[in-house]
């Protein structure tokens, strides 16, 4: 039986960026917070330290860092017709475990969406009409816009310190930057990053080809600079080891780098971790968040009361927790009703590896966020009408390790181990650059979450169920991408290319991008979203949820500076609410 604690202000479920952004600002505000984390608590000194952290064999292999199927998996399928079964290692994508969440182990790139990514559907049926939109899509705009959100983008670059180049500055398009970014009240926070010799390979090509490269827009930093909250970050070193590790050198925004030294000094904030909440509780009438039950790892049962619950957990586990908590409507696409589940989507991957003759790289002395890129083929900057789908990629020559187990990129028809193979990587490991798509994908009726009905967890809870795989659109779209990057590749002087398609169904097993989007969205209406324009549910006002779980659909980007910009955003509203509890927005 559940023991009771103490009433809180507020509970906080997860302490990733979005958990540890909410607990800071609402706890130097007085109020009395307290976030409940399922992983362990981590931090740079003890658990990146320099000494071990540059271990590829315990992080990049071994998934130190990230969650355990054991402690909570889920399964998948292609489609209904199919029986889904557990996944027994994650592969496609890598959900952090502990403090920090994914923010932890993420690679750094930090994109601002597009503004006519904000309305989409709107967007192409106004310039295309309704026959280019794809059989079956569930698109729809979002209940905010670019301009709405430009000044909670600002804000998070400010508190991660982002290195880049503005290409938009309140309306005057800058040499160097984006030029189809929407307009920036100021610049970034830091230069760019320093580039290596592929990128300015690529970038040369790109503007050969009528192209707009510019610097990723980074957050491994490229100088020293201090936040807005008093956090000290350092300049990258360019080791090489980000994505799936923690950084040594304070380096790479993240939780414990940009928030959590803040907010570990507040005295109404308190952390309690290895603790897995199990249940929103709800009042009689369902009408109202009582606070969480949860449960330690020595199996002790908790109830924690609080006045507001903000679900801050990764974006899967956001929608099981709701759905097992019976917060709003769950999905049923047979007749396309319910919101809970609805709208997943992931993304797509594809491009062209290049090999070269003379060219000489050093894929060593990376970085996450290091790259170049272009936004030509993204959202609905080149013409759709001839090509049959809609969305679009942002296309990238980056460089983020050399690590010596995982990176030995051969020519196709290598055999897979003996001395062929080893003469075929010492032949190319210092001669191969990649030109990369990451593609949106759109949401669709069939693509979607629920809880299994028959596998459970340890704790004798239903799994969460993933129903996806790409459809035509995605397949053509992400196909097409492909061609351009190795028109790109072969522009850059690369004697050799290998076009690297989107072939076959969605599988759990190759990594993809740990960036997974919707099924708890965010809408104008509750027919069609589980949250209101502030993240805000529907059904349980004092219940707020956030990150890439909100997402319409997903843009041809990674999500974390639209997750951060958002968590600014229904901060302001979560203010306001908690003058006076309602609901924000009236059905």
């Amino acid at each position: 039986m559940a023991r009771r604690l103490p009433r809180k202000d507020v509970v906080i479920i997860g302490l990733g960026w979005t958990g540890s952004i909410l607990a800071y600002e609402l706890s130097r505000a007085g109020r009395e917070v307290v976030a409940i984390e399922r992983g362990p608590w981590r931090n740079t000194a003890t658990e990146f330290n320099i000494g071990t952290v540059p271990d590829e064999l315990r992080y990049a292999v071994r998934h130190e860092f990230f969650l355990r199927p054991r402690q909570e998996t889920q399964t998948m399928r292609n489609n209904p017709a199919q029986t889904a079964l557990p996944i027994r290692k994650w592969g496609s994508f890598l959900p952090g475990n502990g403090i920090g969440g994914s923010g932890m182990h993420w690679g750094g790139q930090t994109w601002r969406f597009l503004p006519d990514d904000f309305r989409l559907r709107s967007h192409m049926i106004e310039r295309y009409g309704n026959e280019i939109l794809p059989y079956r899509n569930d698109i729809q705009d979002w209940p905010v816009s670019y301009d709405e959100l430009e000044p909670y983008y600002d804000k998070f670059e400010r508190v991660t310190g982002i290195s880049g180049k503005a290409g938009n500055l309140k309306g005057k398009i800058n040499a160097g930057g984006n030029p189809f970014e929407g307009p920036r009240s100021r610049e970034y926070p830091t230069p760019p990053m320093k580039q290596g010799y592929a990128q300015e390979l690529f970038s040369r090509a790109a503007v050969e080809l009528g192209l707009h490269p510019f610097p990723l827009p980074s957050a491994c930093l490229s100088v020293a600079y201090t936040n807005t909250y008093g956090c000290t970050l350092a300049p990258c070193t360019y080791c090489g080891f980000c994505e799936r590790f923690g950084c040594a050198t304070y380096s790479k925004a993240s939780p414990q780098t940009c928030v959590l030294p803040a907010l570990v000094r507040e005295p109404t904030f308190e952390a309690r971790t290895d603790c897995e909440v199990t249940k929103i509780n709800l009042s009689v009438d369902g009408k109202m968040a009582t606070g969480v039950t949860y449960v330690e790892a020595n199996g002790q049962e908790w109830e924690q009361p609080a006045d507001l619950v903000l679900v801050c957990a990764y974006s899967l586990f956001n929608v099981r927790l709701l759905l097992l908590s019976g917060i709003g409507q769950p999905y049923d696409p047979a007749r396309d009703e319910g919101v809970v589940g609805r709208n997943y989507t992931y993304q797509t991957a594809t491009g062209s590896t290049g090999f070269f003759d003379k060219a000489i790289f050093n894929p060593f002395g990376a970085a996450g966020g290091l790259g170049q890129a272009l936004d030509d083929y993204n959202c609905d900057n080149f013409d759709h009408d001839a090509h049959g789908f809609v969305g679009g990629a942002s296309i990238t020559c980056a460089c983020s390790n050399g690590r010596p187990i995982l990176y030995h990129p051969v020519p196709r028809g290598t055999p897979s181990w003996g001395s062929a193979w080893k003469k075929a990587v010492h032949d190319n490991y210092l001669k191969v650059a990649n030109v990369d798509a990451q593609g949106s994908v759109m949401s669709y009726r069939n693509n979607y979450l629920d809880l299994d009905p028959t596998y459970k967890d340890r704790i004798g809870r239903p799994l969460l169920r993933m129903t996806f795989d790409y459809q035509d659109n995605e397949r053509k779209m992400a196909n097409w991408m492909a061609v351009r990057c190795d028109e790109i590749a072969k522009a850059m002087g690369a004697k050799v290319t290998q076009v690297n398609r989107l072939n076959g169904p969605w599988s759990v097993v190759p990594y993809r991008s740990t960036h997974n989007t919707g099924g708890a969205v965010f809408g104008s209406h509750p027919s069609t979203s589980a949250l209101n324009r502030y993240l805000q549910s529907w059904d349980v006002h004092n219940v707020f949820v956030m990150g890439a779980s909100a997402f319409p659909q997903n843009p041809g980007y990674n999500p974390t500076g639209t997750v951060g910009a958002l968590t600014y955003w229904a901060l302001d509203a979560i203010f306001e609410y908690m003058k006076s509890p309602r609901p924000l927005v009236q059905a």
